[in-house]
């Protein structure tokens, strides 16, 4: 450190304790399991704000495997209420994601990487958001190949 510490600048002090970095759009959300846990107990704004806000299509990536579930976020608070679900309890209760966690344990949700599909306005009509769910499925093919049953 001593051959460096003459070549850094302060840029910033922070009022709050550094935690995650703020949301950082729709478009480029991944994120593994355990960083989005860390968002949700921290209740981190930006993020709760953004993912309350908007409902639509998500997709989460076993990174062990490649297999895909895909879901959909609808009613009070969307996203942020769907994937506080599957903080709780790991599989947000999907039964093949239940299974999976019952007989891996929950520390196979570190395999877990979540990201968007596409976001609709909060006005958009919940049929709508399940249809498009469905569309994703199907393209996708996680009824066949993935995590989902139905």
């Amino acid at each position: 450190m001593e051959n460096y510490i003459d070549g850094l600048e302060l840029l910033e002090i922070l009022r709050d304790k550094y935690t995650v970095e703020p949301f950082p759009g729709f478009d480029k959300i991944k994120i593994k399991f355990e960083l989005l846990k860390s968002i949700v107990a921290q209740q981190e704004m930006s993020w709760k704000s953004a993912l309350s806000n908007v409902k639509g299509i998500y997709l989460i990536t076993d990174l062990s495997n490649g297999k895909l579930y895909v879901g959909s976020a609808y009613g009070e608070s969307a996203f942020w209420n769907r994937w506080q679900y599957y903080i709780a309890n790991g599989h947000g209760g999907n039964k093949i994601l239940k299974q999976l966690i019952s007989s891996k344990g929950f520390e196979y949700t570190n395999n877990f990487q979540f990201s968007l599909l596409e976001t609709r306005s909060m006005n958009a009509e919940d049929d709508e958001i399940i249809n498009r769910e469905a569309f994703w499925k199907d393209v996708l093919h996680t009824r066949e190949f993935g995590y989902n049953k139905n």
